[in-house]
């Protein structure tokens, strides 16, 4: 899990307002949301709602967009909320939501054997 902090100082007792950002870029069948993305957004609410410090803004997801391109609403709406500071940390379950490599990315790039 991953938290990105609009600031790097924060002073004792500050409440930080998250976005939680969540992709898959398989849809599953015709379920309406992914189970990935289920499992994501359960593993990083229940994050949020385990630290005192982290109050819950916004859920956003991308489900069946490839992080390869940065034409996805979810990654737009995380985008807004911050820059309006409506969020000033987001969480994600990895990296790779956010800049769109995969496991056969990382492999190719010599990063996963």
């Amino acid at each position: 899990m991953s938290a990105f902090f609009a600031s790097s100082t924060a002073s004792h007792g500050q409440i930080w307002d998250v976005d939680i950002y969540v992709r898959a870029s398989r849809e599953d069948g015709d379920k309406e949301q992914s189970e990935t993305i289920s499992n994501q957004i359960t593993m990083l609410t229940d994050f949020v709602h385990g630290r005192p410090e982290l109050r819950l803004h916004e859920i956003r997801k991308d489900d069946g967009i490839s992080g390869v391109t940065f034409d996805r609403p979810g990654f737009h709406a995380v985008m807004d909320d911050v820059r309006s500071g409506a969020a000033n940390c987001v969480v994600v379950k990895d990296y790779c939501a956010i800049i769109g490599l995969n496991q056969k990315d990382l492999v190719n790039q010599g990063i996963l054997a």
